[in-house]
């Protein structure tokens, strides 16, 4: 069996899990702290903050090549807050 075969045996079908990639990333204090606060207000992990970030700028940044706007809406769908700059 090749070393990819055996890779993909040892850790499960590779159509059930997707492979990883570790990143290391060097970040202020102060957003490490911001990091543990929105997972723990979130009830996640600080990896799962930084995943739903990207997926939030890739939403932004796909709108915003649409030519839409990006921001809060209020419950009747007002656009009370736009997010500019990403």
């Amino acid at each position: 069996m090749n070393q990819a075969l055996r890779k993909s045996a040892s850790r499960g079908s590779p159509k059930t899990e997707k492979e990883k990639v570790r990143l290391s990333l060097d970040i202020s204090t102060e957003l490490n702290e911001l990091l543990e606060s929105l997972a723990a207000k979130t009830g996640g992990t600080k990896s799962d903050v930084l995943r739903k970030a990207i997926a939030l700028m890739e939403v932004a940044v796909e709108a915003k090549r649409q030519g839409k706007k990006f921001g809060i809406a209020e419950k009747d769908q007002q656009l009370s807050t736009e997010i500019i700059g990403l």
